[in-house]
């Protein structure tokens, strides 16, 4: 009996938990729930309610449960607790692809991180020029940010059409974006500081720093502290997910890999699917392609499936024409623009820093509906792109005789 469910449930499972394709699946499948259950009329209501169920009977982001102030709602125990993890996850890939990786040398670093920078600022200035003069500005940063679980999801999907090169490239890239949006949101999107919260998160990271230095075995003092800075960071007007990266950078580079590993999979696959569940749980209103044609929800879709691909070539372009980068072996300027392409999948950075640039939620809604309608376009155009990609290219015909030409030279 053991070896029957060994074979047909333990083993299958596996497989998918380790599948670099299973994170997309499982993203898919819980907004798609989320998104059902929410316009729902039986349980919608109910379920609505259980997310944003305010512990204080307040509706205010901190609920005071004796000396402690925390998140007041699942919602927020789910972004600003449960995500911090995550991003200590993304800081812990972010130091050890800059300790040994893809982004060790100069070299190696030029074209994902230019590339990162153009894939950023293009959307923030396609969406600044829908929204100039309104106060939906404000989520400039929403079409900057890129999906790596997405993104490298569907250019796993897509086989051999997507080289291993151009794989280490798009995975560069998207660690860096992430960086991008972590600094965004530590620098744009958070509230009035609190000096002495502030002093408590300078205290922690020394403190951990020091117990670094002294050699004592990074475990239980380090994460205990990893708590305090968090606490002290969620309440010092900084959003709390950025303590996460500092707590990833003071990790010493010899447990990088243990950690990561560690929690790669209760990461992905629950605290990202919860947090699709509660961040997805939106109430598609009747006259919903009416709010989508707005400023704020053509912003959105033009900056994330347009604004990315456009940014991305372009400053590899202006690199690799300066001669400064080159192209990885195999790469053409065809691949390039596909792996633009793929970058506009925003979903998880993407909704969470909608749920930052807006306080009202019908605003948030239509930030995020519109973020799921950039994916899912960037998800079909990415594949069908490199899927029929044509023998012959001749729209790029100029583009890549240029850059051979500048490589050549």
């Amino acid at each position: 009996m053991s070896g029957f469910f060994k074979t047909y449930l333990i083993d299958p499972i596996n497989h998918f938990m380790h599948d670099s394709k299973s994170v997309g699946i499982m993203l898919l499948a819980c907004t798609g729930f989320s998104l059902l259950i929410a316009n729902w009329d039986w349980a919608a209501q109910t379920y609505l309610h259980f997310w944003h169920y305010s512990f204080s009977g307040l509706d205010q982001h901190h609920v005071e449960i004796g000396f402690l102030s925390l998140p007041n709602s699942p919602l927020l125990l789910i972004n600003d607790g449960l995500m911090a993890i995550f991003f200590f996850l993304a800081g812990m890939e972010i130091k050890r692809e800059m300790m040994d990786g893809q982004l060790s040398s100069i070299k190696q670093s030029l074209l994902p991180v230019f590339g990162a920078i153009g894939g950023m600022l293009a959307p923030a200035i396609l969406y600044g020029l829908f929204n100039k003069g309104h106060e939906n500005i404000h989520g400039w940063a929403i079409p900057t940010a890129t999906d790596i679980a997405f993104t490298l999801g569907v250019a796993s999907l897509l086989g051999k059409r997507v080289p291993m090169g151009l794989k280490i490239f798009l995975t560069a890239l998207a660690i860096i974006d992430d960086l991008g949006a972590i600094l965004v949101i530590a620098l744009f999107y958070g509230s009035h500081l609190q000096v002495g919260y502030l002093l408590g998160v300078l205290i922690c990271v020394g403190l951990i720093y020091w117990l670094n230095k002294k050699q004592v075995a990074f475990g239980i003092w380090q994460f205990l502290l990893g708590i305090l800075l968090w606490y002290c960071m969620f309440n010092s007007g900084i959003h709390a997910t950025v303590a996460g990266v500092i707590f990833a950078f003071l990790v010493p580079v010899k447990h990088l890999r243990n950690f990561e590993a560690g929690i790669h999979l209760p990461v992905y696959f629950l605290i990202i699917p919860l947090f699709a569940l509660a961040n997805t749980a939106i109430p598609v209103p009747p006259n919903s392609f009416q709010a989508l044609d707005s400023r704020l929800g053509w912003g959105i879709i033009i900056g994330l499936c347009l604004g990315k691909p456009l940014g991305i070539t372009a400053a590899c372009y202006f690199l690799v024409q300066r001669k400064w980068a080159e192209l990885p072996e195999g790469i053409t300027w065809y691949k390039i623009i596909g792996a633009g392409i793929l970058a506009g999948i925003g979903f998880t950075m993407s909704i969470f820093i909608s749920t930052l640039a807006f306080k009202e939620v019908a605003v948030q809604d239509i930030a995020k509906i519109s973020v799921l309608l950039a994916s899912m376009i960037a998800i079909i155009g990415g594949y069908c792109w490199f899927r029929f990609e044509p023998k012959e290219k001749p729209f790029l015909k100029v583009l890549e005789e240029s850059g051979s030409t500048s490589q050549s030279n």
